[in-house]
């Protein structure tokens, strides 16, 4: 008889799952425990899981020995890549990047068609009750129409993917960058119909070792990069001193992708037209913080991944993941630790 595995959720499932759970297999002996910190589950559970569904509660090395699999319920893994369970373990980690592909990617293309067709200048207009005509009215609020327009996208997982999709339905120029251009493919996890799994939809791929010239292209932005060494801060004065003066920067990425105090030099002196920020190097963004007030800047409070299908979706794919573990197969969306995504 196979041996039992103990699979522990810190987080509350949706209704069913945890009988879509243990029905995949009589091995499963799964403890759903709601957590918000280590101390909340017993000693006895830690002492027997085998494989943690979390958001971000990790128990330290010792206290878990039996722990071969951790699968996170977020897309971005950067803030637990330090922790001594995964640095200092050969626990697989895994992250649910390709889940809420579809909302983010929609967030960009909102970002990217009200900067393109002037709604900050018309909701300005509304509320000053002001009706411009005239030279004022082609000046202020000329669109710029995606199907004459270049996107720049600066990652091309699965965010990246989806928004080159959804792009391509307006006929835009897609540029895209990744840090691996010889191979555009996806193997990653993925809901059928979405993204670019075969690399296919952008018009031209740059190394990210070319950043400055994808940038110099592009009418728009968009920035979906993982956040490791290699990309803290990459979009720099100099990056901004590249962009078109016309062009609009959209970031779903990590804040810290950005130099913010670059950025918003960049924002005060028309370097750029406009930013829409969903991430920051802070967050909450501070009161004080200068963004708050330039009028071409749209903030959102980290809002461009929240989904009502999140829960649901996560967990088919934290079932998909199950069956290719118990079946011995490559888990979806493992993460290289030493590249840091």
């Amino acid at each position: 008889m196979k041996r039992k595995i103990n699979i522990l959720s810190t987080v509350t499932l949706p209704e069913g799952g945890q009988k879509r759970i243990s029905a995949i297999s009589e091995q499963i002996q799964l403890d759903v425990v709601p957590a918000k910190k280590t101390e909340d589950i017993s000693s006895s559970i830690w002492e027997n899981v085998d494989v943690l569904y979390t958001w971000d509660v990790l128990p330290d090395p010792g206290d878990a020995p039996n722990l071969k699999w951790v699968q996170f319920k977020s897309a971005g893994v950067d803030p637990y890549l330090d922790h001594p369970l995964v640095r200092t373990t050969d626990v697989i980690v895994t992250s649910m990047s390709g889940v809420i592909t579809g909302q983010i990617a929609e967030y960009v293309l909102m970002a990217i068609l009200a900067f393109g067709q002037k709604l900050p200048k018309l909701i300005q207009y509304q509320h000053e009750h002001h009706w411009p005509e005239g030279k004022e009215k082609w000046r202020t609020l000329m669109p710029i129409e995606l199907r004459h327009s270049t996107v720049g996208i600066l990652g091309y997982g699965s965010i990246g993917r989806q928004v080159a999709r959804l792009l391509k339905s307006f006929g835009a120029t897609v540029f895209a960058a990744k840090k691996d251009v010889m191979h555009p493919e996806d193997t990653g996890y993925s809901v059928e119909g979405m993204g670019d799994p075969h690399g296919e939809l952008f018009d031209r791929l740059y190394p990210i070792e070319a950043l400055h010239s994808l940038l110099k292209e592009s009418d728009f932005v968009v920035v979906a990069l993982p956040l490791t060494d290699a990309t803290h801060q990459i979009l720099d004065t100099a990056a901004f001193e590249v962009m078109k003066e016309s062009a609009y920067l959209v970031n779903v990425g990590r804040g810290e992708l950005i130099n913010e105090k670059a950025l918003i030099q960049a924002l005060k002196m028309k370097q750029i037209s406009g930013a829409a920020l969903d991430v920051f190097e802070e967050e909450p963004l501070p009161t004080d913080s200068p963004l708050w007030d330039l009028e071409n800047v749209i903030i959102s409070p980290h809002v461009s991944g929240i989904s009502p299908y999140i829960h649901e979706e996560t967990l088919m794919l934290f079932i998909d993941n199950i069956n290719r573990y118990l079946a011995d197969l490559p888990l979806y969306n493992q993460v290289d630790i030493q590249q840091g995504y």
